[in-house]
């Protein structure tokens, strides 16, 4: 492009892509469960779930509430990940699963399409007398 101040001088910008991250920009599991590992605690800690909570949750009176208390644990997650860890390339996915415990078994998986080597993901569960809780997070690098 040309500048004002002299039209006949050419100003070349070259791509800033990067295919890699730097070491300091890395999407470390171990730091990322830590988060989610405290975000779950901290927020089964100061919600009173107990045992009518969960059977009016499951009757549908209050699947509204379990719905928000999931989205806000996802929210609290992705913006603790993206305020204590130097991500600035990476596209955070967080999937929050809350349950019930009644004796039952549940297997979460899921399946996804990534470059092995800079993208990775960190799980995390939390469960007490009444309820079970999952957190997944995934880090994408996006150049």
């Amino acid at each position: 492009k040309k500048t004002n101040s002299n039209p006949s001088t050419v100003e070349i910008t070259l791509p800033t892509y990067r295919t890699k991250p730097e070491d300091n920009e890395k999407f470390y599991p171990s730091h990322v469960k830590k988060i989610i590992n405290s975000v779950l605690q901290q927020e089964f800690t100061n919600t009173t779930v107990d045992a009518k909570w969960m059977e009016d949750w499951s009757d549908g009176e209050y699947a509204d509430d379990v719905e928000d208390l999931s989205k806000a644990i996802a929210d609290k997650i992705k913006a603790r990940c993206r305020d204590e860890l130097h991500l600035p390339r990476y596209k955070l996915v967080v999937q929050v699963t809350i349950g019930q415990r009644k004796d039952q078994g549940v297997r979460i998986t899921s399946r996804c399409l990534w470059d092995t080597s800079t993208d990775q993901y960190a799980s995390a569960s939390f469960q007490n007398e009444f309820v079970w809780a999952s957190a997944l997070v995934f880090g994408l690098y996006t150049d």
